[in-house]
């Protein structure tokens, strides 16, 4: 029988995630992203028109003008915050784990190991659909939404990542269950 151990690891040992070159998302997203954008604000302008014109005595001329006023300002900051956080989001694909970054005063950096997928989608929205794009999106046990959805992806490329991903896990699930085979095989000789 083998010896046990169990060695300290020290924090300096761990690999980095930090130091993983992280891949851009496609630049056309960020049209999505924009759009999406665009629609909500429509409709709550759509919304507010409606109120002002059949209940124009709701709210006093000021009122008005200050609703209007914090609409453009929060289209317009709706817009930076969107350019921003598209700039700061990233992913990479390791021999064990996927990584997905975003965010902008709090960033986030989601790792997610192969062992743990249980379930590969892809996705394509309607907007999505129109620019050739689509999201690659990973299910681990234990979840019912998803643990890590990487937007912005070309959808040949998140086909590819999913049939990679798919091949991998098989591989692991493979060598898996070869190694349970040998330790019963080995239990059995004892």
């Amino acid at each position: 029988m083998e010896e046990f151990t169990n060695n300290t690891i020290l924090i300096s040992d761990l690999p980095k995630f930090e130091e993983v070159q992280l891949q851009a998302i496609q630049p056309a997203y960020y049209k999505v992203i924009l759009i999406n954008i665009g629609i909500v604000f429509t409709l709550l302008g759509i919304g507010l028109g409606v109120l002002s014109f059949l209940q124009s005595d709701f709210f006093p001329n000021r009122v008005w003008l200050l609703i209007g006023t914090g609409y453009v300002i929060a289209l317009a900051i709706s817009i930076m915050f969107s350019n921003l956080s598209f700039k700061y989001r990233g992913f990479a694909f390791r021999e064990h784990d996927a990584i997905y970054k975003s965010g902008v005063i709090s960033q986030t950096t989601t790792i997610v190991p192969y062992k743990r997928i249980q379930h590969v989608a892809l996705h394509q929205g309607l907007f999505s659909r129109y620019f050739g794009l689509a999201s690659l999106e990973l299910f681990t046990a234990g979840g019912s939404s998803t643990d890590l959805e990487i937007n912005g992806l070309t959808f040949e490329e998140a086909q590819r990542y999913k049939i990679w991903i798919i091949q991998k896990i098989d591989a692991l699930i493979e060598e898996s269950e070869e190694a349970s085979s040998i330790n019963l095989n080995v239990q059995d000789e004892i």
